[in-house]
């Protein structure tokens, strides 16, 4: 089919249906090889870029926003709704209005084999390690060491559920 602009795509890239890759000028999104980027997916390029890694997965519904960097290693998955953010706003003048702050980038990186649940939020400036996992609906506000389990809002090791 027809390619969209900013963005570059592997080999055997899944999309399902109703993804939507939407790139500013300048931004791109770049689609590992066998990645699978599955129904009502949005990946969102405002400046920067979106890097998919090979053979990972995002599931149903799942939102990456760019202001800045956002990479995806490979074979990570992300859960149903999951969420990457990197930018966040100043809040430093309560008398401007939010939207009109300016805007504070910092890159987020989900490593290789990451596993993030269903609803997880990942904020800006975060990095989730290589075979890490974030049980559903965690916020995660601080870098999760590779191979660590965390849960929570915000995330942390040592819920009910972790191996920590």
């Amino acid at each position: 089919g027809r390619g969209v602009a900013g963005v570059a795509r592997g080999l055997g890239v899944a999309l399902g249906a109703g993804v939507q890759l939407d790139v500013a000028l300048g931004g791109r999104i770049v689609l590992g090889d066998g990645c699978a980027i599955e129904d009502g997916c949005r990946l969102l390029v405002r400046g920067g870029i979106i890097e998919i890694g090979a053979g990972a997965r995002l599931g149903e519904r799942c939102t990456l926003l760019s202001h800045h960097a956002i990479a995806v290693g490979s074979q990570a998955v992300l859960g149903p709704g999951a969420m990457a953010v990197d930018f966040d706003h100043d809040t430093a003048d309560p008398e401007t209005p939010i939207r009109l702050q300016r805007l504070l980038p910092g890159p987020v990186t989900i490593g290789a084999r990451a596993r993030l649940g269903p609803g997880v939020c990942v904020l800006r400036g975060v990095t989730v390690g290589d075979d890490a996992e974030v049980g559903a609906q965690a916020v995660v506000t601080r870098d999760v060491p590779a191979g660590t389990r965390v849960e929570g809002v915000p995330a942390r090791p040592g819920g009910p559920y972790s191996r920590v």
